[in-house]
């Protein structure tokens, strides 16, 4: 069936440069009367018939206008006799987010049917992979950096602590608030010198929640330099998602008055 699916694979071609150059006619030309199309967007059960399959394309025109691209970069074609179909990865997006996004592919499957000595699709369903966060992993990796704390504390690495501490961090210390990550790294670099033996820092009852882009911990810190007693003090920190991870965007330290 090469013959097909050479001919399959030249409508397709030609469908997307249309759908890039903002051409309705031939985007619409090789499509059935009756197409099915789910799309990215609503509604959800899908756009049905010709003349609605049409009057969804003005829109994205003037999104590609804009100076987005629809390039396809694999498509495979299995054809028959008179059914067909054909799966496909673009790229279809700006060029800021191409760059920030380089792996992101808009999927296209289609279905095709003869109808006399042309083929047409019936069907075609472009998506996006669901990338909203798993808000478990979100939390299990802020978690991970309370987890990393707690290790470069104990092996005095200034560095280390900083790593996850974003740059407008605002610190609200038991001594003091501080503003800006240099300020926060002098208190840390102070209280690293203080106690130049290993300090055991964990937080038995840390709680998390993320949502987004941002989270927030809680729990009681406890404290304990090598052969001294433990300190417990009361720890809220604020998180932002970064490209690099997640930073610490606030932290809120006090102790209780006494009784």
């Amino acid at each position: 069936m090469a013959d097909h699916e050479d001919a399959i694979r030249a409508l397709i071609e030609r469908w997307a440069l249309a759908v890039h150059t903002g051409d309705l006619d031939t985007v619409v030309a090789d499509h059935a009367g009756d197409i099915v199309m789910f799309d990215v967007p609503p509604p959800h059960d899908g756009v049905r018939g010709i003349a609605a399959y049409a009057a969804t394309w003005p829109p994205f025109f003037a999104f590609q206008a804009s100076g987005a691209c629809f390039e396809i970069l694999e498509l495979d074609v299995t054809a028959g006799d008179d059914v067909a179909f054909a799966h496909a990865l673009l790229r279809c997006d700006t060029s800021d987010e191409l760059a920030a996004h380089p792996e992101r592919r808009l999927r296209l499957t289609l279905g095709l049917r003869r109808e006399g000595d042309r083929w047409v699709v019936a069907h075609e369903h472009h998506s996006f992979a669901d990338e909203t966060p798993i808000r478990e992993d979100d939390e299990q990796a802020v978690r991970e950096v309370h987890r990393r704390w707690a290790d470069d504390t104990a092996a005095g690495d200034l560095d280390g602590l900083m790593a996850t501490i974003a740059d407008d961090v605002v610190s609200y210390e038991h001594a003091g608030d501080h503003a800006g990550v240099d300020e926060v790294r002098e208190v840390c670099r102070a209280g690293l010198e203080a106690s130049p033996d290993p300090v055991h820092w964990t937080i038995p009852d840390l709680r998390v929640l993320a949502g987004g882009d941002l989270a927030v911990s809680w729990g009681i810190d406890e404290i304990t330099p090598a052969g001294g007693p433990t300190d417990r003090s009361r720890g809220t920190r604020v998180f932002r998602r970064t490209p690099g991870g997640w930073r610490m965007v606030h932290q809120h330290l006090s102790h209780p008055e006494p009784g």
